[in-house]
């Protein structure tokens, strides 16, 4: 059996489900969270500002993440100082380009050099890890957040990847490592394996991980043919 316990990598759950955040922020397994403009908009989100106050009301110690969601970079900037300001457990989130492809790395190295808290996110290739290494502050704590998952989503193996983003933050002694976009639970334990220092889990696998994981195989497997079985019966089949 596993145990989510015996991991060196923090688990930060990733979502807009208010209730849900909540009732994980009270969850000790879970050391941090993160958010997006997209679980946002799926959640039926519309002020900003008072989800992340009604959150923030809660959530005062543990990490959280919060992303700009503006397209040019003065824009960015303000929203990222704002973000800043909430608290100080908060993050801000700044993906690695625009919408456009233009880089943000310019105001990465602005920000982090000012002491804010970065989470640079939707970075895929390590060409980007390194710019974006490059940028960050060694005094400023920050996350690199390398959607493992999606590179996973091409054919490409993200493991490699994720130990070599490891080794080009070397020198930056308050950054992070964060395995994203988990897309089943055995990703918890490559993102561990890979040395990563945080991976970021949706709620829907989350609960699949805190039910699954402590289960015998075998139990797992009557468990699933007693599914066929009541689906069966409930589809009234005969032959």
């Amino acid at each position: 059996m596993t145990d989510l316990n015996n991991l060196r990598v923090k688990i930060y759950a990733d979502g807009a489900d208010v209730a849900g955040m909540l009732r994980l922020n009270a969850d000790p397994l879970i050391k941090g969270m993160t958010t997006n403009p997209t679980l946002m908009n799926k959640a039926g989100i519309r002020d900003y500002s008072a989800f992340a106050e009604e959150v923030l009301q809660t959530i005062r110690e543990k990490p959280i993440s919060f992303e700009v969601f503006s397209d040019d970079f003065p824009s960015m900037r303000r929203e990222a100082l704002k973000i800043h300001r909430w608290q100080e457990n908060v993050y801000v989130k700044i993906p690695v380009t625009n919408s456009h492809g233009d880089s943000s790395i310019p105001l990465v190295r602005e920000l982090a050099q000012e002491g804010v808290k970065l989470n640079v996110t939707a970075l895929l290739s390590l060409s980007q890890v390194e710019k974006v290494v490059e940028a960050l502050h060694p005094e400023t704590a920050s996350v690199v957040s390398v959607f493992a998952g999606r590179i996973a989503d091409t054919g490409r193996d993200p493991v490699p990847i994720m130990q070599e983003s490891l080794k080009m933050m070397a020198n930056l002694p308050r950054a992070e490592l964060l395995w994203a976009s988990v897309r089943e639970v055995l990703n918890i334990w490559q993102a561990d394996a890979s040395g990563c220092g945080i991976v970021t889990v949706q709620h829907d696998i989350l609960a699949k991980a805190l039910k699954l994981c402590a289960m015998d195989l075998e139990a797992l497997s009557l468990d699933t043919v007693k599914m066929f079985r009541n689906d069966a019966v409930s589809a009234g089949f005969v032959l």
